[in-house]
């Protein structure tokens, strides 16, 4: 496991020494999430790379969380978003669009932050809505990105 400062605060990712298998916005993970263990060195550079301003570093590293299977399609639609769109939208890429409310959930029970970036995903209206690690971060990540765009 290993925490790292950035401008949006501490990031913290653990692995299986081959893949991230959960990253928050914190100094800790919720322990039900994943155990400490290796992250890989090309995800703690891919990180730093980002904060830098590449941001496509973070699309070749490796990433494990698994749940129901429409959860794993939407954290995988996710990793392919290279800008914001609304939950209605990421339905539609999945292929539901009347799933809006299990796209959300898709989000919401996200485990590994920023690398499977839902902080790209909004309301219908444009705005925020919610973000587990706090609206300051997401807005701050999304500015970052629209910076280095």
């Amino acid at each position: 496991m290993i925490t790292i400062e950035t401008p949006a605060g501490p990031f913290t990712m653990t692995g299986d020494g081959t893949a991230v298998t959960a990253a928050a916005f914190d100094t800790t993970l919720p322990s039900v999430w994943a155990a400490p263990g290796e992250v890989p060195a090309a995800a703690v550079a891919a990180v730093r790379a980002y904060f830098g301003g590449d941001l496509a570093a973070l699309d070749g590293v490796a990433v494990s969380q698994h749940g129901p299977a429409y959860l794993e399609q939407c954290w995988d639609m996710l990793r392919t978003l290279d800008g914001p769109v609304s939950y209605r939208r990421l339905a539609e890429l999945t292929g539901r669009p009347a799933a809006v409310r299990a796209a959300a959930q898709g989000c919401a029970r996200n485990q590994i932050a920023l690398i499977v970036p839902c902080h790209r995903v909004l309301r219908t209206d444009g705005s925020l809505g919610g973000y587990r690690w706090g609206l300051d971060v997401k807005r701050w990540l999304l500015e970052h990105e629209s910076a280095h765009r």
